[in-house]
């Protein structure tokens, strides 16, 4: 297990602390079972690091870092692991991208059950099914999904500021009050459009002008690898599957029809209902439906969307300005909050909020509304039921 360690103290000594997650605060760390799940790019294997060494150090032995794609595994199994770590005197394994290892789930259940003294802590991909797991680990794991950056955590990475979160309801009761008291420290457009382009991915930093073809290979891998190896995804589909992705991109907020879509890319309706659901589920897509109860796998959902603005960049050629405001705004929102799509209006938060999000000169009346507030790009502050769409990137 020498190679392990000496890995492990490799990636901790490279690991800086000076940007965290707002994640890292919320986790109750103390559990003995512990699942981050999320997109491929998001920073979940930087987030543990940064965890480890905070709360360890680098020298400590009790503690573990490891890759389940690591060669060590072709003779060895994760039992082989916990046992010898634990007569080592081992206290905390983390054990990242377990989607990796055949059986990961059940070998986890026996580690959790054979082995009392050893706390745990997991990454996956966002496919993982980790609730509904043969060894049905719901009982036993605190689950916890990671995304990628909001715009405030992308504002505090460029400029080491310390912005805060904002609960949505003091976003739409003191949004003047809370744009002013931010317009102090800096002034949200120098960063949004770079941030629609280039901030979600936390290696957006690393990889400067090649960020998009990066971003491209990430998509390639999960349709290429992920998706086949954790969804039985047909790899024959993957040009069509790229193609409505490119559709998505380009369109005005997309309404799927799926007869015409399925006829336009070469996909039976029942085969391409299945990947929609599927792409929602990798944090390709995002699938706006009526309501969010009782959501079935064949169920056409009602608007589809890319996950989140820098897809539609590295995957479209004329990326729609609607397209990426709405884009960015069920992106921020959707990560703490239920979206759903209202009878008028573009969104309905929580049962509670209807929402029309728009440029600077969007009104409740030119949406049909009669009630409820605009999101409207372009302004710093607003007025009334009008709130900055900058401002709802503050919520994580």
């Amino acid at each position: 297990m020498q190679e392990l360690f000496s890995l492990h103290q490799k990636l901790l000594r490279n690991t800086s602390l000076d940007f965290q997650r707002s994640l890292l605060a919320s986790i109750r760390w103390e559990n003995r079972l512990i699942g981050i799940t999320g997109a491929r790019g998001v920073g979940k294997t930087t987030m543990l690091l940064q965890y480890l060494k905070k709360q360890f150090g680098e020298g400590d032995s009790t503690v573990l870092f490891v890759s389940l794609d690591h060669f060590w595994f072709s003779a060895n199994s994760l039992l082989d692991l916990a046992d010898q770590f634990t007569k080592m005197g081992g206290k905390v394994l983390v054990l990242d991208e377990v989607h990796k290892y055949p059986d990961w789930s059940r070998q986890l259940k026996n580690i959790y059950d054979f082995y009392p003294e050893l706390k745990v802590i997991f990454t996956g991909s966002s496919l993982l099914e980790i609730l509904n797991s043969a060894a049905d680990l719901s009982r036993r794991a605190l689950i916890y999904q990671l995304s990628g950056l909001s715009l405030r955590e992308y504002i505090n990475l460029e400029t080491d500021l310390k912005l805060p979160i904002l609960k949505m309801e003091d976003i739409l009761d003191r949004h003047v009050e809370l744009s002013n008291e931010l317009l102090t420290g800096f002034r949200p457009f120098q960063y949004f459009k770079d941030y629609l382009k280039k901030g979600y991915y936390p290696f957006s930093r690393a990889f400067g002008e090649l960020y998009e073809q990066q971003l491209t290979a990430v998509v390639n891998l999960v349709l290429e690898v992920e998706l086949p190896q954790l969804r039985k995804f047909d790899v024959a589909y993957v040009p069509k599957i790229k193609q409505l992705l490119a559709i998505i991109a380009d369109s005005v907020p997309f309404v799927p029809n799926v007869t015409k879509l399925g006829q336009k890319i070469g996909i039976n309706r029942t085969t391409l209902l299945t990947y929609f659901h599927y792409l929602d589920q990798s944090k390709l897509t995002k699938n706006l439906y009526q309501s969010t109860e009782g959501i079935s796998l064949l169920q056409k959902p009602s608007k589809l969307y890319l996950e989140n603005t820098n897809l539609a960049f590295a995957l479209g050629k004329n990326v729609d300005i609607g397209n990426l405001r709405e884009t960015f705004f069920l992106n921020q929102v959707g990560y703490h909050h239920k979206v759903v799509l209202p009878p008028k209006g573009d969104f309905l938060i929580n049962k509670s909020w209807n929402i029309e999000v728009g440029g600077a000169g969007k009104s409740l009346s030119k949406a049909g509304l009669d009630s409820g507030f605009i999101a409207a790009d372009d302004i710093e502050t607003g007025f009334g039921s009008k709130i900055p769409l900058w401002l709802f990137g503050f919520l994580y």
